[in-house]
């Protein structure tokens, strides 16, 4: 490590503050993140900003201060202003996620297509083909792949899914669920892009008196203690988001070292059927 180090690591979220209390994602990555940290004498810095103009001026900040040794660039967005500025103020980061043409740093990708192919593949075995979507922002990278692969999937199969956007909260999922719930020929399967959301869908299901995995069928994006503690326990597209945070920070400990820094993978996601997807009636 550097001798000049500040002791920390910064990493900024732009999201309401109120989902870190109730969406455990990000609570097992940092926590991932601080477990290979902590032995180096690093902390990380968490600041959590409303948008993306708040987090550069947190990162200009933190820079002209010399206030973080590296930063950790979450949440790509299709237009994303943030690489550009990183590059432009010199301040050395890991991007998590799709890499930037913008910003000379070193990434941990996701692969965020194979395992909606893998979701995608359980429903039509089981017989769906009604299946609907209910998204993160639509302006995230990692939304935008998963939204083109079960496009892409469904046309090959010849059939058009319904997606609808939403923000990872519990009462988008509870309200999204409901509207599509109403319509005429509702959705036989919903396939959902956090675990909060689909913990939702599911309550909102059994108030209007639809059966779960009976008439519905729900799979979640992250497996946690929601899922699992979920009656029915909800399938899940499974992530290790724990040793995702691992090795994230492997990769940011290389870059602060000022060595080369390995090209690494988040853990892939992969299909823990439960009971809340069964076959279609």
């Amino acid at each position: 490590m550097r001798s000049t180090s500040s002791g920390a690591v910064g990493l900024v979220l732009a999201r309401p503050a109120r989902l870190l209390g109730t969406e455990p994602f990000f609570m097992e990555f940092i926590a991932g993140i601080e477990e290979r940290l902590t032995p180096h004498d690093l902390s990380l810095l968490l600041h959590v900003v409303p948008a993306h103009d708040a987090e550069i001026t947190a990162y200009r900040r933190w820079a002209s201060g010399g206030l973080v040794d590296a930063v950790l660039l979450v949440n790509r967005t299709v237009v994303d202003p943030r690489p550009a500025v990183l590059q432009e103020i010199g301040l050395p980061a890991v991007v998590v996620g799709e890499p930037s043409a913008d910003l000379d740093a070193p990434s941990v990708r996701t692969d965020d297509a194979g395992p909606v192919a893998e979701a995608l593949r359980h429903l039509l075995e089981l017989g769906h083909t009604r299946i609907a979507r209910i998204t993160g922002p639509a302006g995230l990278l990692h939304t935008a792949a998963r939204t083109s692969a079960l496009v892409d999937g469904c046309r090959e199969a010849g059939l058009v899914p319904t997606i609808v956007e939403g923000d990872y909260s519990e009462e988008a999922g509870a309200k999204l669920t409901a509207a599509l719930l109403e319509r005429a020929e509702p959705p036989t399967a919903i396939l959902y892009d956090n675990d909060v959301m689909a913990v939702a869908g599911l309550n909102t299901a059994k108030e209007r008196g639809v059966s779960v995995p009976g008439e519905l069928s729900l799979i979640a994006w992250d497996d946690s203690t929601l899922c699992r503690l979920a009656t029915p326990a909800l399938t899940t597209m499974s992530v290790d988001v724990h040793q995702f945070g691992v090795a994230v920070a492997e990769s940011v400990l290389e870059l602060i070292g000022g060595g080369p820094v390995a090209p690494r993978w988040s853990p892939a996601a992969a299909l823990v059927a439960r009971d809340s997807s069964a076959a279609a009636r």
